[in-house]
């Protein structure tokens, strides 16, 4: 048996590669940011073939770090963000044009024209997703209705779809295999959530070909092999980022809750082998499927989370690099009355409301930096406390605890304010890698490298409980500032 899983953690910013050993420990980590593009507001695009480049880079470096070879490497699991869109020519691998990303809104207008037109049911009732511009199908659409010849082409079966992972498997494989898995399928609002299948009904609603989509598989088995890094290595394990940070933080129980602090904020429940369609504004998506088992989970998803912390660098310029928030945000006593709701490419759950912009409320000429960074680390715990309270509702259930895992988790205060907030414990495990973990462990059970669940289980442990600790008066007082800012914010204000 080779002594290795390498996991490709394709994300919003950078690419990375890790290698774990049998223990679970990451015994080599290679990262590489990549150029993010904006081509006019609202717009967010990614080139496809710097994600491959900057993807095969990391993934060759991780494993020359140690001296290894592909025979020292079991399988490989990828990992990925998630509705980012790409097609491409099938015959030459190249893509039509640049990734549409998931956070681009260029196509909320098309989003309202099928609310109007009283689909919204249907698609939920399919898919377990919201209308929204955020899903891959109508960027889909878009780049055949928007970039010459691409309609053409695909009505002649000539163009591949895919998300993140599709695309990393079939540069892999030498454009030999075309598959993706139920995680990423059931991001796109085209994927049957109950029935497993692509939904031909909602492919003639957005007109978009059946021969362009991915063959769809489970999240743990062997999809197709690489020799890109010498030998054969088998790609064995798929699950998009949250659901593999589900997996990844051994959330394997219904009620069990993660929240990952990445770009944005995204905050699992598994809710078992029934999913649970939502009445508060939540979506229903799958966690994933090994075997024949399928589980689900509740999803709240938040489209600015870190990325406010970036903007307070690059677009503010109130501090020099990320890990200097913290220290700014303290050097406050408290928020000042400050709310910073960064709805700065519209707002997720609980309230989809595309057309948000960021709001600070509460400034006064006693406003510092340091009170406005302050706001900013709290209005990413308090968007995670309003998706909460609505899970709470949906699933019936109370949080007792909240693991949590992502860049942002380094951050103590805001971890401490989540928990105060929330009223619940903040769990932070000893290996924050939980993403990349999440897909190597769906690559290992696939060929045998872990034996099952119960053995990953014993690998997972806490490294830091954050335990509520304010007053009740307090957490009362600042969660009607930010109901207040919300308010304020909310294109459609009640």
């Amino acid at each position: 048996m080779s002594k290795y899983i390498l996991a490709l953690d394709q994300g919003t910013s950078s690419s990375r590669a890790i290698v774990f050993d049998q223990d679970g420990n990451a015994v080599s980590v290679c990262q590489k940011e990549f150029t993010q593009h904006f081509p006019r507001p609202g717009w967010v695009e990614h080139d496809p073939m710097e994600i491959w480049a900057s993807e095969y880079a990391v993934m060759t470096e991780a494993v020359a770090t140690l001296g290894l070879g592909g025979n020292d490497i079991a399988a490989i699991g990828i990992t990925n963000q998630r509705e980012t869109t790409i097609v491409w020519d099938a015959a030459t691998g190249k893509p039509l044009c640049n990734a549409i990303v998931w956070q681009d809104r260029r196509t909320s207008d098309y989003c309202d024209s099928l609310k109007a037109a009283g689909l919204s049911d249907l698609i939920r009732s399919k898919t377990g997703l919201l209308i929204d511009a955020y899903f891959s199908g109508t960027k889909i659409r878009w780049i055949l209705e928007n970039v010459p010849g691409a309609r053409e082409k695909a009505d002649r079966g000539e163009l591949r779809f895919g998300t993140v992972d599709s695309w990393l498997v079939w540069n892999l494989t030498g454009g030999s295999v075309h598959v993706t898995d139920v995680t990423n399928a059931s991001r796109t609002m085209l994927f049957n959530i109950h029935t497993l299948e692509w939904d031909k009904e909602l492919l003639d609603i957005l007109n978009i070909p059946e021969s362009m989509m991915p063959q769809v598989r489970s999240c743990s088995e062997v999809y197709g092999l690489t020799s890109l890094l010498g030998g054969q290595v088998p790609i064995a394990g798929i699950a998009g980022d949250q659901q593999s940070a589900l997996f990844g933080q051994m959330c394997t129980e219904p009620g069990s809750v993660k929240n990952t602090y990445g770009t944005g904020c995204f905050l699992l429940m598994n809710s078992g082998t029934t999913p649970i369609m939502s009445r508060n504004n939540l979506l229903t998506t799958i966690a994933w499927k090994i075997g024949d088992t399928v589980n689900y989970a509740l999803e709240g998803s938040i489209f600015v989370a870190g990325s406010v912390v970036q903007w307070l660098r690059d677009g503010l310029g109130v501090i020099k690099a990320s890990s200097e928030v913290n220290a700014l945000a303290t050097s406050v006593p408290d928020n000042g009355g400050v709310y910073f709701v960064p709805a700065l490419t519209g707002l997720g759950a609980p309230y989809w409301d595309p057309y948000a912009k960021g709001t600070i409320v509460g400034i006064t000429r006693g406003t510092t930096a340091g009170h406005i960074a302050r706001a900013a680390l709290e209005g990413i715990a308090f968007q995670t406390m309003d998706i909460v309270e609505a899970m709470q509702k949906d699933a019936g259930v109370s949080l007792k605890e909240l693991k949590v895992d992502g860049g942002a988790t380094k951050n103590h205060y805001m971890l401490q304010f989540q928990a105060d907030i929330l009223g619940a414990e903040v769990i932070r495990p000893e290996v924050t890698e939980t993403t990349a973990m999440g897909a190597a462990y769906l690559a290992g059970l696939a060929v045998g490298f872990w034996s099952g669940i119960e053995e990953i289980k014993t690998q997972w442990k806490a490294e830091r409980v954050f335990t509520p600790s304010a007053t009740d008066e307090y957490v009362r007082t600042v969660k009607a500032g930010w109901a207040d800012a919300v308010r304020r914010t909310l294109t459609d204000r009640k």
